[in-house]
């Protein structure tokens, strides 16, 4: 799917429907209401703006793992038949201590099997990860998916957006307290790399840094580690060992492929 950076002789995708967990969900990006926006919404709104009649869904459920989200959501969104259709997930399951790697490679070949033929474009995604007590003893099994993401995408043509890759998605100043969800900022630069993927041009740079800022003293960051631990690290754990999942009972966030209201989110500031 080629498209023209001119929206007056090419408007662009015309409907998206996104698959996930709660990074698609789009937690932590809090909108004044208490609901939650995050890159897809954002990347919705973007497309919405150029291309009049522009309709989308967002099948994610925070806490999914691979299996829940190929068993309720690729077959609904196989159905839509979508110009684009963004699928992430796997991260959950490879945060877990016991995995079967086998058992996520077949899910992602069957996932990635039923989606591409039904839609324009297929966009996988290396999701960002930064270094803390819940990523990093997952991430050599995070590489192992990633890498079978790119031997999928080959295989069907899908495009991947490599946020892992992006050292600026590995800066703190992006991840909300919870060290597991993007801010607004971190919202903002993913629907950035996926609009640029798509081939539609550039608002602004992505993987720009950060400005300098000083690091927080040994007082301040063991104060922020032990809130984390109590706020976040230890419900997190107990949701494990119980077998329970944020995510228990929620519908999908937008569940229908219907048109899509942007107002002014998403646009740029």
């Amino acid at each position: 799917m080629e498209i023209s950076s001119d929206p007056a002789t090419h408007p662009g995708p015309s409907s998206l429907v996104a698959l996930g967990d709660s990074f698609t969900e789009g937690m932590s990006d809090l909108r004044p209401d208490g609901s939650y926006r995050g890159w897809a919404d954002l990347l919705a709104a973007r497309l919405a703006a150029r291309s009049p009649g522009f309709r989308y869904a967002n099948l994610a459920v925070r806490g999914k793992l691979l299996g829940q989200i190929v068993d309720d959501q690729v077959a609904p969104a196989a159905a839509m038949r979508a110009d684009v259709v963004t699928f992430v997930g796997g991260l959950n399951d490879v945060l877990r201590p016991r995995i079967d790697m086998d058992r996520v490679r077949a899910l992602l070949d069957r996932a990635v099997g039923a989606l591409a033929p039904g839609c324009g474009r297929l966009v996988l995604m290396h999701s960002p990860g930064r270094h803390g007590p819940l990523l990093d003893a997952g991430r050599p099994r995070m590489e192992e998916l990633y890498a079978h993401l790119d031997t999928l995408a080959a295989r069907h043509g899908a495009v991947v957006v490599d946020l892992y890759g992006a050292p600026v998605l590995g800066d703190p100043r992006l991840w909300d307290a919870d060290r597991l969800h993007l801010t607004a900022g971190g919202h903002r630069r993913v629907a950035e790399a996926v609009w640029q993927a798509l081939g539609l041009p550039a608002e602004e740079d992505w993987r720009a840094p950060l400005p300098p800022a000083a690091p927080p003293g040994w007082g301040g960051r063991r104060a922020a580690d032990l809130r984390f631990a109590r706020r976040h690290l230890a419900p997190w754990i107990g949701r494990r060992l119980t077998g329970r999942s944020s995510g228990d009972g929620r519908p999908a966030k937008r569940p229908e492929l219907l048109p899509y209201d942007s107002g002014t989110e998403g646009l740029p500031r």
